[in-house]
């Protein structure tokens, strides 16, 4: 059985003892069941992990730290995803499969053909919500640093931020192929992935992206559904980089 991992905003130092915040003490000892003495894994997000062991106090959580482990699960590379919002809970599977594929950053797109539209409250909880998912993935997959999940940007806003290494659009009827244009760019050390909501991108918005320099590119003859094209653009990208 795995030791289980916890992701523990806090400062962590070998040899130290610290108190779980609520939330981590809730879960490991209410709905993990877990017991003092037994061994934990905690990590904050700034790279490697710390062996631990749990101590219980009531219903106060603490854990007594091991030596730093340096280990780390990252790509050799960045990938940004830039997913069109999806309709319903499709964002949820889309950011937990990122975190596992190794995805740095996933940047959500209120797109114009985009079902989903959030403002207010709603879109701050929505976020939250996001984050706690790739939180919880990383500390599933072993990852010891935290995929970053932005506000949702219309495209045109997005497109206006600095470009984080080449941008690419994928698109069915693109002249360039993923896997060609990439096996010519072995160097890259990041790369952003474009991918549109059910309805796809607006002309409007295409436009906009062949402005600002993004290049289309198609991904195999098949037409992948929103929620599963940005996974396997990752996917593919990692291998033909050599991630």
């Amino acid at each position: 059985m795995s030791v289980p991992r916890f992701f523990c905003d806090a400062p962590l130092s070998a040899g130290t003892r610290i108190a779980l915040p609520d939330a981590l003490a809730h879960h490991a000892l209410r709905v993990l069941r877990l017991r003092a003495g037994e061994s934990v894994v905690l990590f904050n997000g700034q790279g490697g992990e710390y062996p631990a062991t749990l101590d219980v106090d009531g219903k106060a959580g603490f854990a007594q730290l091991g030596a730093f482990d340096p280990r780390e699960a990252e790509l050799a590379g960045r990938i940004t995803l830039v997913q069109g919002l999806p309709s319903g809970d499709k964002m949820d599977w889309v950011v937990e499969k990122s975190v596992e594929l190794g995805a740095a950053r996933v940047c959500p797109i209120a797109a114009q053909r985009s079902v989903l539209q959030l403002s207010g409250p709603r879109l701050d909880k929505r976020v939250a919500h996001w984050q706690r998912i790739a939180q919880s993935a990383a500390e599933q997959c072993g990852r010891n640093r935290l995929m970053t999940v932005d506000a949702p940007l219309s495209l045109a806003d997005w497109l206006a931020l600095p470009a984080d290494g080449p941008r690419l659009l994928c698109h069915p009827d693109a002249e360039t192929d993923l896997a060609g244009l990439l096996q010519d760019t072995p160097a890259l050390t990041s790369l952003t992935l474009l991918v549109g909501p059910e309805g796809g991108w607006s002309d409007k918005e295409l436009a906009q992206a062949r402005e600002a320099g993004v290049q289309a590119v198609r991904f195999g003859p098949r037409v992948l559904r929103t929620e599963t094209a940005g996974l396997a653009l990752i996917a593919a990208a990692g291998a033909l980089l050599g991630w």
